[in-house]
């Protein structure tokens, strides 16, 4: 898995979420790594990692990225994980992972019903991303572009920078683990909890009041199989905190881990 690693400190390991790759945590890099030594993968299938060999499945992702800290020597560092991420670092946390955990509109907490939307909604938005390549630096050029395009990950898209969008939508177009890593998302056992008074390392959710793409009421089912977590809302925030608001995703991240 290639990453990136910089700062000082105890040891953080952030992971991206579905189409993203390390780079996507560039809002809250420079106050993380102020304090603490951040290490930022690409998961297989994503950025310049290659997709695993085989089926993906959402454990096998979880076994890569436990060989991944078991290589590093990062058994207590911190995790941090967004939406995909975000549900990898719990089960990494039900596994027994040795350090705390933050969770960002976790994926995999959904009802029947809101999976078959989830899945309409995300095949039909990719291939609109594929379609749209060539025009994207026009259409991200402006507010209403912007928030055309970013509705379903950002509760106010027209505010996030040029560059950051640009780059993600492109990243989201030419991932080659996309495909087989929704499909794995949406067609795999939803996410297992864990029994209360289990935990021995905090456990914190984020989730944003504003999310359309994992919505708000998903945080109870997160809460009834992670008994032991508590529960951070980002008052005004889409399903990426760390796009809307960097500056409170950063002091919820140094306040519940270290």
């Amino acid at each position: 898995m290639h990453f990136s690693r910089e700062g000082g400190g105890q040891p953080l390991l952030l992971v991206h979420g579905l189409g993203s790759e390390g780079r996507s945590w560039s809002p809250v890099l420079p106050g993380l790594r102020a304090h603490r030594d951040v290490i930022t993968p690409d998961l297989p299938g994503f950025g310049r990692t290659p997709p695993l060999p085989g089926e993906v499945t959402i454990s096998a992702i979880a076994d890569r990225l436990e060989v991944f800290i078991d290589e590093h020597g990062l058994h207590e560092a911190d995790l941090v994980g967004s939406s995909l991420g975000g549900r990898l670092v719990l089960e990494l946390a039900r596994r027994g992972h040795d350090g705390a955990v933050v969770a960002l509109d976790p994926g995999g907490f959904w009802t029947p019903g809101q999976v078959k939307v989830f899945k309409t909604s995300m095949f039909v938005s990719m291939k609109l991303v594929r379609l749209l390549q060539p025009a994207l630096p026009t259409l991200l050029g402006n507010r209403v572009g912007r928030t055309a395009l970013l509705a379903q990950l950002s509760a106010k898209p027209w505010a996030l920078p040029e560059d950051l969008v640009l780059a993600e939508l492109r990243r989201f177009a030419t991932a080659p683990g996309f495909d087989a890593t929704l499909r794995a998302l949406v067609g795999g056992p939803p996410q297992q909890g864990m029994p209360g008074g289990t935990a021995e390392k905090p456990i914190t959710i984020g989730w944003g009041r504003h999310d359309r793409l994992t919505p708000p009421s998903q945080a109870k089912t997160a809460l009834e199989r992670f008994p032991d977590a508590g529960i951070h809302w980002f008052a005004g925030c889409g399903h990426f905190p760390h796009w809307d608001a960097p500056s409170e995703t950063i002091r919820l991240i140094l306040e519940k881990t270290g």
